[in-house]
């Protein structure tokens, strides 16, 4: 998400009435509902993870220690048997 500066972007009259209620500070203005997106989808976040976690369950399946697999990808060791357990569920 990046920062607009409001005098850039609003009408002058519409950016006084906003400076009543707040003047100088960060507001943050919500999309519209129809213009909302899932997490993830603006990124490749959702497919790394998904990747990630098909390699500690693939992993898991051979032998690997949980304890092994949160040292190797930096996770508590709930977070990887989240991690196997949602797998072996799908």
């Amino acid at each position: 998400m990046s920062y607009k500066k409001a005098s850039d972007v609003l009408p002058q009259d519409l950016l006084i009435a906003i400076q009543q209620y707040i003047d100088g500070e960060y507001i943050y203005i919500p999309r519209k509902e129809d213009n909302k997106l899932s997490w993830g989808e603006n990124t490749q976040t959702r497919e790394t993870l998904q990747a990630r976690n098909r390699a500690i369950l693939a992993k898991r399946l051979a032998g690997y220690s949980v304890a092994e697999l949160a040292e190797q990808y930096f996770l508590s060791t709930k977070a990887i048997y989240k991690i196997v357990n949602a797998g072996k569920n799908h």
